[in-house]
């Protein structure tokens, strides 16, 4: 459905890869609709902010941009989209004069269609609901134009006391195989080398007919053009032999694998629902290690869970301290209503939760530090994606350490072996062989 001359339409997504994936994809369809796609901040006739609400920090910022994007286009079109709308539709700013299109998370996917009627109607629009039986695919990609984030599955079936996301984004549900083959495929064919699979929990995918996430590894592995598969955060229990086997046997599949573990301590764990143990975990990432001895491990950690007294957050510092945990993601505790956590008292001080987040943020940057050091006077297979101001070109390793060169080759989309000859806070600085 077409709305009413050309648009100069501005996006803005905050939060998950998974949106970032979605933006993407009302980028796509905006710009095949004939409109224009400009800068978010400048004037626009359309602007779209896909919202986050996983922390208060994420709401915040939501309401930030809204502000802003009044300010910036007092005419425009303000849509705001997503968890943050789905769960918090009420919200004084968002009930205010500055939004003129509320679509939570089973809505935005039809954009078009409401904004043809807010635009025939004249009149504000909210359209809330639940539809945990509606996918919609999703794809984008990532700076420089080299790798691409396919969406495979949404929502999340867990039950973790702290998290939002269920409610904000309903049950699991997949894209089958079969679609996400072809979307891989027009991928491919757009010049993309590598595909980041992407979703809310992918480790839970399944098919009807008992087909999971080695099944469809197995056959994006066989995909004639793609060079290089990377798959993002994995729930720990999800974790088979039977992938990582696979993965191992191909090399296109990237030794980076992103296990959350939100908290050390056994005590905690149980608090949050997670599905694991802290031994469980520690033999997950041996089992990762086993397969790949070289791979770069993500983590997720929240600091000052309700209960977590100072012996609990040092148990947790201490197994990321023994672990080979290379790339760490700290976060505060944030009280989420609609969660079993909202309930609980909140008895970690504000101050007390900012300095273990530092500490911990202190400690991944030298582990990855470390990581990076471990690989030098070696070489090693980069993506390129653009350079900088400074002349260098970047680009990921598969271990997932960022990676620039020096030179005046146009090495962007180009996968080319370098000699890693220095490190500097984490980034590794080379030379082509």
């Amino acid at each position: 459905m077409q709305l009413k001359n050309q648009k100069l339409v501005a996006i803005k997504s905050i939060g998950c890869r998974l949106n970032i994936s979605e933006a993407g994809t009302f980028a796509k369809a905006f710009e095949e609709d004939g409109h224009l796609i400009v800068p978010f901040g400048q004037k626009a006739d359309v602007i779209l902010i896909n919202t986050c609400t996983v922390t208060e920090r994420a709401e915040a910022t939501c309401r930030n941009l809204i502000r802003k994007a009044r300010k910036s286009s007092p005419d425009a079109k303000i849509i705001v989209a997503g968890c943050y709308a789905q769960t918090s539709s009420d919200d004084e700013v968002i009930t205010s004069e500055r939004v003129d299109l509320v679509l939570g998370s089973f809505e935005k996917s039809r954009v078009f269609d409401y904004l043809v009627e807010i635009e025939r109607e004249q009149k504000r629009l909210v359209r809330v609901s639940r539809s945990d039986e509606f996918f919609s695919s999703a794809t984008s990609s990532a700076e420089g134009h080299t790798r691409a984030f396919l969406k495979i599955q949404d929502g999340c079936n867990y039950v973790c006391s702290y998290c939002i996301i269920p409610r904000a984004r309903g049950c699991s549900r997949i894209l089958p195989i079969s679609d996400v083959l072809n979307e891989a495929g027009k991928l491919v064919d757009g010049g993309f080398k590598e595909i980041i699979l992407t979703g809310v929990n992918i480790g839970e995918y399944k098919t009807d007919d008992g087909k999971n996430l080695y099944h469809l590894v197995e056959k994006l592995v066989e995909l004639n053009g793609l060079e290089r598969i990377r798959i993002s955060s994995v729930e720990p229990n999800t974790i088979t032999d039977e992938l990582l086997s696979m993965m191992k046997e191909s090399k296109k599949c990237m030794n980076h694998f992103h296990l959350p573990l939100q908290s050390g301590d056994d005590e905690i764990l149980g608090l949050m629902r997670r599905k694991y143990t802290a031994q469980d975990y520690v033999k997950i990432v041996e089992k990762v290690k086993k397969y790949f001895p070289h791979a770069g491990i993500g983590a997720d950690v929240i600091v000052g869970f309700p209960g977590e007294e100072r012996i609990h957050y040092e148990n947790t510092k201490s197994l990321i301290e023994k672990l080979p945990i290379t790339h760490l993601h700290v976060f505060p505790f944030s009280r989420r209503k609609g969660t079993t956590a909202w309930n609980m008292e909140d008895t970690v001080h504000s101050l007390e939760k900012k300095e273990r987040v530092q500490d911990l943020i202190s400690l991944g940057e030298k582990k990855l530090n470390k990581f990076a050091l471990g690989i030098l006077e070696s070489s090693g297979r980069v993506l390129f994606e653009k350079r900088d101001q400074d002349g260098y070109f970047g680009g990921y390793t598969s271990n997932y350490l960022r990676v620039k060169v020096k030179t005046d080759r146009n090495l962007k989309n180009s996968i080319e072996d370098v000699y890693f000859t220095n490190v500097e806070n984490g980034v590794l600085y080379g030379e082509i062989t």
